[in-house]
């Protein structure tokens, strides 16, 4: 006779609700903490606690459910994964006890520490590495009884609803590492863009600006006109370099998209002039944003910010136009500069750089994103998407 699931329908949907909120976390902090408050409420249990190995075998983190800190700080030191514990870590496998502190392999609890019985042990694997355990202890509704019995433990469907959450969790804290190495490897790169260019811009500018007061220095007293030109010259070059500055302040500060498009391009806009300083014309008709759906949204938004990020950097334009209209069967974003152009054919077109952005974006919603520009003939970024574009579907 083929074994059941002990697990109920609700119960089982319990379980969905839990995975939905680990799922919707990707700080690794805030999946931990999720998971275990998650398991504690799934096994019904008074307390509740996630333990994660270090390279040594020890426990590196220890994230607790139930306890407040108060009751923490009664404790003065977290586990350090020994006893029945360590046994979930050396056996990487589950264990359930009616009574904890009885177990021969059980080494007590530190001074502080809360009164706990029933007890309930998972371990988080993926593959064979174990990425962390579940403690849940003291099953709710315990009563003690004058001969000892009557005590709730926990259940075998318990045991059972509590794995089935560890496989959910062992992906999230998987995908919670790759977010946070992903982070840490866009912030080298991003540092290095930034190093890189304000050598080759800012730096050489400013440089450039205290030889030419060196020189005036040295004309003053007997060529003050050529001192005072070089001088009106200096003034020009920091103007620059104050320029640039903005430019990186304005290009390090990405905005979100809120959902409003309407609200979200008029800030841009703003932002960009105030920092750029190059007057922008913003020909959009509300009535067309009022109809955007939000996946298409999202995507005029951030095109419209990558175009404009581009624009403060590399154009020195002097003039931007940003326009969006529909057309029967289309909704068209424009961004257009006066700026210095350039070869669209000598683009490094790779992945991570903003041109392939822009396309890689509109092909999600099936539509196209043309750039069209040459040296000395500004730059014209154009983005198509059909009106039933549904990024949901890709």
């Amino acid at each position: 006779m083929v074994e059941t699931s002990r697990t109920t329908q609700p119960a089982l949907a319990a379980l969905n609700e839990a995975a939905l909120a680990i799922a919707s976390e990707v700080s690794l902090d805030k999946v931990l903490q999720q998971i275990t408050d998650s398991a504690r409420i799934l096994g019904n249990a008074r307390f509740a606690a996630l333990g994660v190995p270090g390279p040594d075998g020890n426990l590196e983190k220890f994230v607790t459910s139930g306890i407040d800190s108060e009751g923490e700080a009664l404790m003065p030191n977290q586990p350090q994964g020994l006893g029945v514990l360590g046994a979930i870590m050396r056996e990487s496998r589950s264990i359930r006890l009616s009574n904890v502190e009885e177990d021969p392999r059980s080494v007590g609890f530190p001074k502080g520490h809360p009164s706990m019985r029933s007890f309930l042990g998972v371990p988080i694997m993926a593959g064979t590495q174990v990425l962390g355990n579940l403690y849940l202890t003291n099953k709710e509704n315990e009563t003690e009884s004058a001969a000892g019995k009557g005590k709730e433990e926990f259940t075998a469907a318990d045991q059972e609803l509590v794995e089935m959450l560890a496989a959910h969790a062992a992906i999230a804290i998987q995908n919670a590492r790759l977010y946070e190495q992903v982070g840490r490897l866009a912030i080298v790169e991003e540092r290095s863009r930034i190093g890189m260019d304000l050598h080759d811009g800012t730096i050489q500018s400013i440089y450039a600006v205290g030889l030419t007061l060196e020189s005036a220095r040295l004309y003053l007293p007997e060529k003050p006109s050529e001192a005072n030109e070089l001088l009106l010259q200096a003034i020009d070059s920091l103007n620059d370099a104050i320029r640039d500055i903005r430019n990186f302040i304005l290009d390090l500060r990405p905005r979100r998209f809120s959902g409003d498009l309407n609200m979200a391009l008029a800030r841009l806009v703003r932002e960009f002039q105030a920092n750029a300083m190059i007057p922008v014309k913003f020909l959009v008709d509300p009535t067309t944003l009022s109809s955007i759906p939000l996946p298409m949204s999202r995507t005029i938004f951030l095109t419209t910010q990558e175009a404009m990020a581009n624009v403060a950097r590399h154009a020195r334009a002097k003039n931007v136009t940003v326009e969006l209209w529909e057309e029967p069967e289309m909704v068209i974003l424009c961004v257009i500069d006066d700026g210095v152009g350039f070869n669209p054919d000598e683009q490094d077109q790779s992945v991570g750089h903003g041109l392939a952005n822009m396309r890689a974006r509109a092909e999600e919603l099936s539509g196209t994103c043309t750039i069209q520009s040459a040296p000395g003939e500004g730059t014209q970024i154009c983005l198509r998407l059909p009106q039933d574009a549904d990024a949901s579907t890709k």
